[in-house]
């Protein structure tokens, strides 16, 4: 026929394309050999107000925790992947929290649950974490009875009594005999309060007066100025931080209760580092009790605000918040790598709830299993300026500080909420 090729020319085409095709095979082969093990994702959720007008605390948060990661990503297993997944609860929302909790859960599978931003949304995530059996890693949230609402919650941050009960023994023990008490009316400031008080009276101290205030109160003026009225020593003060704090010192100082000798104490949260550059020189003497100073002369904490610098800018300054978010991130990586990126819910826990860290830039930290609460120092503070900055300057320690609350008040007794 007519076109056809000779036998001899089909015959040496068809080698040619057989020899081809075995040689693809043998280089794919041995690209496949060298090529690194599959990607194994471990699934992070982790959920903060990323939006509203309390987006700077869940900025420090979630600045923290990828600082961390961005930092010791090499240090997870060979062919393990950390997926942080984020939610944005827009503030105190427990309905939108739990919703996009439930979603994180079911649509993401989600291994991890984090963030934890306020005690309200956390009371709303817990039950889920608690039906999916899995962890729930709290970065933030301070009210006492939180990590009672579920046996997956393990909380890295701090308690509210940690600080303000000690605050309330060291005031009474260094010459304030009467205190008047403004905090903010939401389930930590609650807290707060009665740690204060419970702790200063401890001592034989006498409150004046008790006063609360709406969460996100922008005026602070009408509450102080019944401080002011009241003639106390000392007041102590307690809000959620973040922009609330400027504006709460700023009326302590226009109000001239300084200058009248009425001293302002309280936590860390109405001095938190990086606001004190926006309350000037009103937050001077101003004296805190904290987990957390960015002024702390320990080396993590040294290499912390240095690393911080270097991602986010010379002026920005790490805060309490942050240091949750670094420490909770932390305590993940040490979930994952434990694992080898194989997550167990089970093993998980275990490792969670004796979980430490020496080297944290608070200091040396370590998870009660008993209660999977936080222990670490309590470091006593005053806003001195050293070079034109303001600065939290840890003056006193009081070292491997347990929840208070939890001392005084066990599961199963009366009061326990």
């Amino acid at each position: 026929m007519r076109g056809m090729m000779p036998s001899a020319v089909v015959r040496a085409v068809l080698l040619a394309a057989l020899w081809t095709s075995a040689a693809s095979s043998a280089a794919w082969s041995a690209a496949c050999s060298s090529a690194p093990p599959p990607t194994k994702a471990v699934k992070v959720g982790i959920i903060l107000t990323y939006s509203g007008p309390d987006a700077s605390i869940g900025e420090a948060i979630d600045r923290g925790a990828e600082l961390y990661r961005t930092l010791h990503q090499s240090e997870l297993p060979a062919g393990v992947e950390l997926q942080l997944i984020k939610r944005d609860e827009t503030g105190p929302t427990p309905d939108v929290a739990k919703r996009l909790a439930r979603e994180l859960i079911v649509r993401e599978g989600v291994q991890i649950l984090t963030g934890g931003q306020w005690t309200p949304n956390v009371s709303a995530i817990a039950p889920l974490a608690t039906e999916a059996g899995i962890p729930y890693v709290v970065m933030s949230s301070g009210t006492a009875s939180t990590t009672r609402l579920s046996p997956f919650l393990v909380r890295v941050a701090f308690t509210t009594w940690q600080h303000s009960y000690h605050m309330g023994k060291w005031a009474a023990a260094n010459g304030l005999t009467r205190v008047s008490t403004i905090v903010s009316d939401y389930a930590a400031g609650l807290d707060a309060e009665q740690a204060f008080i419970e702790g200063f009276k401890s001592g034989g101290g006498q409150i004046v007066s008790s006063i609360r205030a709406p969460l996100r109160t922008a005026d602070y003026v009408p509450f102080i100025e019944r401080v002011r009225r009241d003639k106390p020593q000392a007041v102590y003060g307690f809000n959620p931080g973040g922009p609330e704090a400027t504006r709460f010192i700023k009326a302590y100082h226009d109000l001239g209760l300084a200058e009248a000798g009425i001293q302002l104490i309280g936590p860390n949260a109405i001095v938190p580092d990086d606001e004190l550059k926006n309350m000037g020189e009103a937050a001077i003497n101003v004296i805190s009790a904290s987990h957390y100073s960015a002024a702390g002369e320990r080396p993590a904490n040294r290499t912390f605000v240095s690393e911080w610098k270097k991602a986010y800018g010379q002026d920005a300054v790490p805060n309490y918040f942050a240091v949750g978010g670094w420490d909770g991130m932390a305590a993940i990586f040490d979930v994952i790598t434990a694992q080898n990126g194989d997550i167990d819910p089970k093993r998980s826990q275990e490792i969670l709830t004796n979980w430490s860290n020496p080297d944290s830039p608070r200091g040396p930290m370590r998870i009660d299993p008993e209660t999977r609460d936080v222990i670490h120092n309590i470091y006593i503070r005053r806003v001195q300026q050293f070079d034109g900055e303001l600065r939290n300057v840890e003056f006193a320690t009081i070292p491997d500080v347990k929840d208070p609350w939890k001392e005084l008040h066990p599961a199963g007794s009366a009061s326990t909420r």
